[in-house]
């Protein structure tokens, strides 16, 4: 990651911290992929499919349909989205074509939406 050239104008401390922090930014397609990835997942239908991939590891487009409530043709376009972002990945068993999460979408999905706690940890 090389930083962008800074404007003349900006006026610079050159603290060790700044630049170790300007050397660190992604580039404007760095950012851009992050804004995809992100944008994959502000969508209700899209994080309801991620969800339910990570809870049953495998599924097909007409249980994802059933399990989300909606038609089995919007579940395969918002499958393509996510499959555009890289979130999920697929695999033919025959005719059908099972989806599954990639692990950069477990690991978000992880922080986005934490497992619910379970209350017989929480007694002693």
């Amino acid at each position: 990651m090389s930083p962008e050239p800074a404007p003349p104008e900006l006026v610079r401390l050159a603290s060790p911290e700044a630049e170790s922090a300007r050397a660190a930014l992604p580039n404007a397609e760095g950012v851009e992929a992050v804004i995809e990835t992100a944008r994959a997942f502000a969508d209700p239908t899209r994080l309801r499919i991620s969800l339910a991939l990570k809870g049953a590891g495998e599924l097909c487009v007409s249980d994802l349909a059933w399990i989300c409530s909606i038609r089995q043709n919007l579940a395969s376009h918002h499958l393509r989205r996510l499959r555009a972002a890289a979130l999920v990945g697929s695999r033919r068993e025959g005719t059908v074509i099972l989806y599954r999460l990639r692990p950069l979408a477990v690991e978000l999905l992880g922080l986005l939406v934490p497992e619910p706690e379970d209350p017989a940890q929480g007694q002693g």
